[in-house]
């Protein structure tokens, strides 16, 4: 008789999962509009009009991308209340670690003090944090983490093309990161996230690597993008994306308190809470006039400066959606920390 095949043993978590902290780092070389308007043929008024944005940050060469995911990454662990040896995960977002290999993430891993956690980045543009959310409560209720940080960092001025009116005002620079562990009751609703590649073309790099290097002039394979195209897919498809999201969320527009999506465009963000009917209690994320396009980090940015500002409290119900190349998107529900 043949021998019974061993049954493999499932791995357990803690039933829910919610956002333990929040945590910022923003560079500290403030960018006017003034600084870019002549290289573009622009003004002031002009980009505010398009975009809303009045000012940007751009790091320094000493604020590298690891050295500002770390440091939002210490402010979320502070306010979480967690120690970095609790991690044991490390998630970052970002399409500006201009390394093939390493994974960031192993590296701010090592420079915070985590036991060895696991650690990868993730490359899905403006969407790559609530996808790294996502991720990290999938870990925490299967049990293959206890706590995970997610990082969303970007160096956007590295592969802007300051003589391009389109891209040339959007970019910017910045961190921002959540921890991510056990709770008593629901703290992350179910993500809703998918792509459109048929889309791709709409924001892509200018060329590869094998172009770049091929090149008797090689240029940075800068960031182009499809404005109009990208206005009208983002204000419209989007507001569907965050409506399933509240469903899924078992919640209602009204019950919603604060409304924080990818601080991509001023004029986007008010057609998306203008598409869901939201309603006038509802507060917006509006970080983009002082912090630029942050891909990656706007979202968790955008969060800290509602919080800091009062705007937003522990406990409040808050919807993030994101969207960006690939075309990639993710939205859910969260309980701010």
């Amino acid at each position: 008789m043949a021998a019974a095949k061993p049954a493999l043993r499932a791995p357990r978590g803690a039933e829910h999962a919610a956002l333990l902290g929040i945590g910022a780092y923003r560079p500290s070389r403030v960018v006017p509009n003034s600084e870019l308007v002549e290289a573009i043929d622009s003004s002031d008024e002009w980009i505010q009009q398009r975009s809303g944005i009045r000012s940007r940050r751009w790091a320094t060469p000493e604020e590298t991308v690891q050295m500002m995911g770390a440091s939002a990454a210490r402010a979320a662990l502070e306010d979480a209340g967690v120690d970095a040896k609790q991690i044991d995960c490390v998630i970052v977002a970002t399409v500006t670690h201009l390394v093939q290999t390493p994974a960031l993430a192993t590296m701010i891993a090592h420079e915070l003090g985590t036991e060895q956690a696991a650690a990868f980045d993730i490359s899905a543009a403006c969407a790559g944090f609530c996808h790294g959310i996502a991720l990290a409560d999938g870990m925490v209720r299967a049990g293959s983490a206890g706590h995970v940080l997610v990082i969303g960092v970007e160096r956007l001025s590295d592969i802007t093309d300051l003589s391009d009116r389109g891209t040339a005002f959007i970019f910017a620079d910045g961190a921002g990161a959540a921890v991510v562990g056990p709770s008593d009751v629901p703290g992350i609703g179910p993500v809703v996230w998918g792509s459109d590649g048929e889309q791709s073309e709409l924001i892509k790099s200018r060329a590869d690597w094998r172009d770049v290097l091929a090149s008797p002039e090689p240029l940075m394979p800068h960031l182009v993008m499809q404005g109009n195209p990208v206005f009208r897919w983002a204000s419209f498809a989007m507001a569907k994306i965050g409506q399933q999201a509240l469903d899924e969320a078992g919640i209602s527009a009204d019950q919603l308190d604060c409304f924080v999506p990818h601080q991509a465009n001023m004029r986007i963000v008010d057609a998306l809470a203008r598409s869901m009917k939201l309603p006038a209690t509802v507060r917006i994320a509006r970080d983009i006039a002082e912090s630029g396009n942050t891909s990656a980090a706007s979202v968790p940015l955008a969060l800290a400066r509602m919080k800091a500002d009062g705007e937003a409290r522990s406990g409040d119900t808050a919807l993030f959606i994101a969207f960006g190349a690939g075309l990639a998107y993710a939205a859910q529900v969260v309980v701010v920390p």
